[in-house]
């Protein structure tokens, strides 16, 4: 599975920002050329801050004076932790960051990690956030028979995954929190705990603060595509 994931990480994707960096990195004069806004990365499902070198390094080279952090948080195996939980890590580790940059903070998000930025920036009241980067992450959740479920599940599991997901027990495995069966659309919106929530499909009581916050944003960008390999569907 790690290896099947780093398939679509590295150099690839930090050519395919190559259009988006000028979002974070705008045109200023010489003599302030190294006020770049922090850029925070928070990786994916069993990722680790090290996938993520060859962009920290790129990013560094060409605006140089740009303060890069990949978080260290829920790597490999710990990535599979419920999701709300991980939203809670992230948020003590990024608050820090956000107070030291009154001028804002950009994030890159990747995967898995793109739906815990997007719970980020729904639950933090006064988040900084300039630029969202959202980076092939299964948005609006994931759905299909892709190689990471081969990997994960034996067939007779796969065919019968909205049982177990859709369960108190299957809510504490992140992968579950976003799994959107749409042959199943009551049980997921009863059951799911995560993207039901953050996407607005259930009413509960913070919703309408939770789109305030998300509207703080300054700039949002989806990055997918049909070659994806992972995310089904690759629109999600």
């Amino acid at each position: 599975m790690p290896g099947l994931w780093r398939q679509r990480l590295p150099s690839a994707w930090a050519l395919l920002l190559l259009p988006f960096l000028p979002l974070l990195m705008p045109a200023a004069p010489a003599a302030h050329r190294g006020s770049y806004k922090p850029v925070i990365v928070v990786h994916g499902l069993f990722d680790s801050s090290y996938s993520f070198r060859h962009l920290l390094d790129y990013i560094n080279e060409t605006h140089t004076g740009t303060v890069v952090t990949v978080l260290d948080l829920f790597d490999g195996r710990e990535s599979l932790r419920p999701l709300w939980e991980q939203v809670q890590g992230f948020r003590e580790a990024v608050v820090p960051i956000m107070e030291k940059a009154p001028e804002g903070v950009h994030l890159i998000c990747y995967s898995q990690g793109g739906l815990v930025c997007r719970a980020l920036l729904s639950v933090m009241d006064n988040h900084n956030v300039d630029s969202f980067i959202s980076l092939s992450s299964p948005q609006m959740g994931q759905y299909g028979d892709t190689d990471y479920l081969k990997w994960l599940f034996p067939t007779s599991m796969r065919s019968n995954l909205y049982r177990v997901c859709y369960s108190p027990w299957g809510q504490e495995f992140s992968i579950c929190n976003y799994w959107h069966d749409p042959h199943h659309d009551d049980l997921y919106l009863n059951a799911s705990s995560f993207l039901a929530l953050i996407n607005g499909e259930r009413d509960h009581p913070n919703a309408t603060a939770w789109r305030k916050n998300f509207l703080r944003v300054g700039r949002l960008v989806l990055i997918g595509g049909p070659d994806d390999g992972v995310i089904t569907p690759w629109q999600s």
